[in-house]
């Protein structure tokens, strides 16, 4: 830990500024939470127990809980400070309905609970792994879950040319400037691809999740370099 800091995912952004700064480096992020609790919608059944991975400043929960009044949620980020602003940010809500665990990448998590999840959500949260820790992750989430239960992931996507790879930063880029971030921001944000976030390419991505042991494999969204996919178990 560097400087004595702790451990943030590996975002650039302080626990405290991420809310604020996230929108303006990543392209429909608001939608991106969205298009996942539509899908969850649209399963054959209503989660009793849903585990958010990766769960940042806990804004994805606060509108997930309003949408499912009867499901409970654990939140789950490797970052102290992240589950200490989601804590503040679900504060007004039922703590019969909400159970925050203790930091951990979802990779080392140590399930200690006799119940198991029947969703389970990712968002924007494995892509810093290297490809060994990343298949973890994801079998990880796989064995956790009920069976017939969901998994939904948003990730950071490689375009499959290295022209793709140059004109998708060019495009992310421009979204930033757009969203007043300087030209140096800019450029110090994408100078983080594959060296502190790894994206792999959607066909990598629908390998791994096979192999992990879903049977079904679906693309949910796909936009600038994000994509967003769903499982079942």
């Amino acid at each position: 830990m560097p400087g004595g800091q702790p451990f943030l995912n590996s975002t650039p952004h302080l626990p405290e500024d991420y809310d604020t700064q996230v929108s303006r480096v990543i392209p429909y992020y608001t939608s991106i939470h969205q298009e996942a609790l539509y899908l969850v919608k649209a399963l054959p059944f209503t989660p009793d127990l849903w585990l958010d991975t990766g769960c940042g400043t806990g804004s994805f929960v606060k509108k997930a809980i309003q949408e499912f009044p009867n499901t409970r949620f654990l939140l789950l980020d490797p970052s102290e400070g992240m589950l200490q602003q989601a804590r503040e940010k679900l504060s007004g809500c039922s703590t019969a309905r909400l159970e925050f665990m203790q930091p951990s990448p979802t990779q080392d998590l140590k399930w200690e609970r006799s119940d198991k999840p029947d969703v389970i959500t990712a968002i924007q949260c494995h892509h810093y792994l290297c490809a060994e820790e990343r298949a973890k992750a994801t079998k990880v989430c796989y064995g956790l879950l009920k069976e017939e239960g969901a998994y939904i992931t948003f990730e950071n996507i490689r375009p499959l040319t290295e022209a793709g790879i140059i004109v998708g930063k060019q495009y992310w880029g421009n979204f930033q400037l757009s969203m007043g971030k300087t030209q140096e921001e800019v450029d110090k944000h994408l100078a983080r691809f594959d060296v502190e976030y790894f994206p792999i390419t959607v066909e990598d991505h629908l390998r791994s999740l096979k192999e992990a042991g879903f049977r079904t494999v679906e693309i949910l969204w796909y936009s600038y370099m994000q994509a967003g996919f769903y499982c079942i178990k």
